[in-house]
């Protein structure tokens, strides 16, 4: 069964926004490389509005609320073992929310990247032998594996960054991804995504731009377990709740990991 909410909590009703585009999904190029990454078909933005001003400490609430909502259980997309959209459904008893750290104003975290060997001066990312994959590289060695000498040339903190966690899910892929051979596509691809989903201002006294929005990464159970963004656990499944609280808009970032569809 759900919790109960007390009677002098408010809760946030939303609505969905249907007409919000996204940039990075109207770009035939970065379409492209989606496709190229497997991830094509199985990427999805939803837009919503909400009715009231959203506090930070009440993030769980927020969620919560945004899973047992009627209109967003009856639009949010999900993607069935079948590989078959359909609207969300369950009934949410429980989420999960973990708070994700998004500051970044430009792609200065990838320079260490850039400068420590993993990448050539010419953008090639530099392969390696790998006993399991064959055809494996030093930027994928430096995401996945803590044993990896390059692990630790991005500090633990900024790989929690939702930018970097944007370019790692890129780089990583679909079930059948073709990867690159230079970087510059997946840092791009990323930039666009992060631009699209995170809201800034200028700070009136410092002149700095800073990010305003929140970011939620969420998974969502009814009385069977887990069932959003899918059954099963996978580190190229998820779900992330972007909420600009001055426009009262929450973004959603879905993917399922899978072979593409087209």
């Amino acid at each position: 069964m759900a919790e109960e909410t007390p009677a002098f909590q408010q809760i946030y009703t939303f609505n969905a926004l249907p007409d919000k585009t996204f940039t990075f999904q109207q770009d035939s190029h970065t379409a492209g490389l989606l496709m190229k990454w497997g991830m094509c078909g199985r990427i999805s933005t939803q837009a919503f509005n909400f009715d009231q001003t959203f506090q930070s400490y009440k993030k769980n609430d927020f969620a919560l609320n945004f899973f047992q909502d009627p209109c967003v259980k009856n639009s949010l997309k999900i993607l069935d073992a079948s590989g078959v959209w359909k609207p969300l459904g369950s009934d949410i008893t429980r989420v999960d929310v973990e708070d994700v750290p998004c500051s970044k104003v430009s792609v200065d975290i990838f320079d260490p990247i850039l400068s420590s060997g993993i990448v050539r001066p010419s953008g090639h990312i530099v392969k390696c032998f790998h006993e399991v994959h064959p055809d494996f590289d030093q930027l994928r060695m430096m995401l996945l594996e803590e044993e990896s000498e390059n692990y630790h040339v991005v500090s633990r903190s900024d790989r929690q960054e939702f930018l970097f966690r944007l370019f790692k899910h890129v780089v990583l892929g679909g079930e059948l991804c073709q990867y690159e051979d230079i970087i510059t596509p997946y840092i791009e691809a990323a930039k666009k995504i992060y631009k699209d989903l995170v809201s800034v201002q200028k700070d009136s006294d410092t002149k700095e731009i800073r990010v305003v929005s929140t970011v939620l990464k969420v998974s969502a159970y009814d009385e069977h377990g887990l069932c959003y963004p899918s059954g099963q656990h996978s580190e190229q499944t998820f779900a992330y709740l972007c909420i600009d609280p001055f426009k009262r808009h929450v973004y959603v970032l879905y993917h399922s990991f899978g072979v593409g569809l087209f």
